[in-house]
């Protein structure tokens, strides 16, 4: 049981029960209200900080065995400000409320701000759009990032604008229960008749066409900016794949569903890489390959060898909303340079 919420910047009141865990990181973590949204991990670095305290005095060690009915003082600092400075940067907006946000994010725009680009982010985006909004994640006003998209991948992400958002969307993203399906255009057509397909080490065919890749994912040993596929080592990766239409005669591209058992870096484009059917436009793993004008026409051809990005795209995205407990789904049509590229590999005309 618990006091209400206080005043900002006054101590959070927590009393224990008759009968608290025997580790006081736990038995707060299990008095304290949902609302306060402070995790268990978050408790444990307040108690470390001597920012937890009964009858006056810190205590700092997690592991204290806590009494029946002892009251504690949580002295949690208003959330801070971050470096990364608020840029007036355009958003597509697909679902904002208290809690989360939902972006359509264009090709080209970094996810969060590292070396080399710290500005110029979805991050400082958000933190111009969200402003006062974000309640604060893990102790600072920010937005919390629980997945990102490569910069020149388009489409649907999902951002906490609280903590208890966040930790809701991270366990969601641990337990693999967030539906992500991603759109690719590839080279040649994954086909279950292929003998070297069914010959590949970690693929195998599911009924309804499905190719279903699972390896494990890690640094290339010489390329450090590059994932590859390891064996014995790295993350366990799962990666399933349909094709959802052919093109040329005899077809030599393909437009593929992808969706995601596991979410790691690069996943889609090292996988259907490894399977030999790279995305057209990716410069890391898609290869030198070409398009023959054969297949599809000259048009169909150029399109392909000049498209600037990974023919990529995150179009649908679904979650239980970590506060409601609502199922959300959301869909991205496919961005301007796609629709251009399938139907230049159509051999339609195509106007923005």
């Amino acid at each position: 049981m618990s006091d209400p919420l206080p005043p900002a910047g006054a101590p959070l009141r927590v009393v224990l029960g008759s009968d608290p865990p025997d580790r006081l990181d736990k038995a707060l973590a299990a008095a304290v209200p949902e609302d306060w949204a402070l995790s268990r991990s978050r408790l444990m670095a307040l108690i470390r900080d001597g920012a937890v305290t009964r009858d006056g005095l810190p205590v700092t060690d997690p592991k204290t065995r806590p009494d029946p009915g002892a009251a504690y003082d949580l002295h949690v600092a208003p959330a801070a400000e971050v470096e990364t400075r608020p840029e007036p940067i355009p958003l597509v907006v697909v679902h904002e409320d208290a809690d989360l946000i939902v972006i359509d994010k264009p090709a080209g725009l970094v996810v969060h701000p590292a070396p080399g680009q710290w500005t110029g982010t979805l991050v400082n985006a958000l933190l111009h759009h969200c402003g006062a909004s974000l309640s604060g994640i893990g102790g600072e006003r920010r937005p919390g990032i629980v997945h990102r998209i490569d910069k020149d991948t388009s489409g649907l992400l999902v951002v906490a604008k609280s903590d208890r958002a966040h930790q809701g969307l991270a366990a969601q993203f641990e337990a693999h229960s967030v539906t992500r399906h991603y759109l690719a255009v590839v080279h040649g057509v994954p086909e279950a008749s292929d003998p070297r397909l069914r010959g590949l080490r970690g693929l195998s065919w599911e009924p309804g066409g499905i190719l279903r890749i699972a390896t494990h994912l890690d640094r290339h040993r010489t390329d450090r900016q590059r994932q590859a596929v390891v064996w014995d080592q790295g993350r366990h990766a799962i990666t399933r794949a349909r094709v959802v239409e052919r093109f040329g005669t005899p077809p030599a591209a393909a437009l593929v569903d992808c969706w995601l058992e596991t979410g790691r870096t690069h996943q889609i484009r090292v996988h259907l890489a490894y399977a030999g059917h790279g995305l057209v436009g990716d410069p890391t793993y898609g290869g030198a390959r070409c398009i023959a004008a054969r297949a599809v026409g000259p048009a169909g051809a150029a399109a392909a060898l000049d498209f600037p990005r990974q023919a990529l795209h995150a179009a649908t995205l679904g979650f239980d909303h970590p506060v409601s407990g609502v199922r959300m789904s959301f869909e991205s049509p496919l961005p301007a340079d796609m629709a251009g590229l399938l139907a230049a590999l159509r051999g339609e005309s195509y106007a923005d």
